[in-house]
């Protein structure tokens, strides 16, 4: 016992103890649950709603617009770049404004530059497309078009451009419809302060990228593939054959049938499914991508080229 006592100071000393957090005891049991309330009166009533940045004290339109145009290493003309992020919403919100003050001050908003934008993006694309997919129908390349130059690709780019700050709306925040046709203004205030040239690199870099990793036999819709399959080879001078080359499960609900293309003999194109219908409809899907030239396998699309000739895809299919 003598020896326990002599030890127990030895022991004490090397022992610490870890200080308690005095500021951890000052949260109280109350307040998680207050904050779970205001949390789902805050959802209930549309969520979380700021002020726009323009509103504050020092917010500089004018250092914005600088900024903007300089981050994208583009050169706006100054009036050009306000008038594309004017949306006519916001001049007749001022004009009511100016009215009740009997002031008169004159604004232009982003429409006429958004119409001119959107006409400029819709010859360019669909010459780029057609010069970067020159065997693409051309039913398939509108397609593409269209996903390009829909609300939602639009407002996604224009969201990521930094964007959404910077629009005058009488609203906040803008929603899609505001921020796609933004940059369409955007490419129409850029067409006369740099020229078609430098606006047509901007759609490329900015709107046509988009397509990177995506498989643009995804916006051609495709009824019957089978027989847009044979009417294509019919006019070649080939025929098609399919032939059952393999099965697995009939009677049960994991069957899997596996249908093979031949054309003179030689396999083309091969297609799986739950049945011999639906493996047949897939194979011949897979020989219409050989025959576009944008199967999974095919080359990443071109995005460094630099002037599109207008027309040459549509002369290379005549000659085909």
């Amino acid at each position: 016992m003598a020896l326990i006592r002599r030890c127990i100071p030895l022991f004490t000393k090397s022992i610490r103890i870890a200080p308690v957090n005095s500021q951890a005891r000052k949260i109280h049991r109350y307040v998680a649950p207050t904050l779970m309330e205001l949390k789902r009166r805050e959802e209930k009533n549309g969520g979380k709603v700021t002020n726009p940045r323009n509103t504050f004290l020092e917010w500089n339109l004018e250092a914005e617009l600088f900024a903007f145009g300089k981050r994208l290493n583009e050169d706006f003309d100054p009036d050009l770049l306000l008038q594309a992020f004017t949306d006519r919403s916001y001049v007749i919100k001022e004009e009511l404004k100016q009215k009740e003050l009997n002031i008169d001050i004159k604004m232009k908003d982003n429409k006429e530059l958004a119409e001119e934008g959107e006409s400029f993006m819709r010859q360019y694309i669909q010459r780029y497309l057609e010069h970067v997919l020159p065997r693409f129908p051309l039913e398939g390349v509108a397609g593409v078009r269209r996903h390009l130059l829909s609300e939602a690709t639009l407002a996604h780019v224009a969201l990521h451009l930094g964007t959404k700050d910077i629009i005058l709306a009488s609203e906040y925040p803008v929603d899609n419809y505001i921020l796609a046709n933004t940059f369409k203004a955007l490419v129409g205030a850029l067409i006369k302060s740099s020229g078609e040239e430098q606006a047509a690199h901007f759609v490329r870099d900015f709107l046509i990228t988009q397509l990177n990793g995506a498989d643009v036999n995804e916006y051609f819709h495709i009824e019957d593939p089978w027989a847009l399959l044979t009417d294509l080879l019919h006019k070649r001078g080939a025929a098609v054959e399919p032939r059952l080359i393999a099965e697995t499960g009939g009677n049960t609900v994991l069957a899997c049938y596996r249908v093979g293309l031949y054309v003179d003999k030689q396999m083309v194109a091969s297609g799986y499914g739950e049945s011999v219908a639906v493996a047949k409809e897939m194979a011949a899907r897979e020989a219409l991508k050989k025959i576009f030239g944008t199967e999974d396998h095919a080359p990443p699309i071109d995005f460094t080229v630099q002037g599109v000739p207008q027309g040459a895809a549509e002369r290379e299919r005549r000659s085909s």
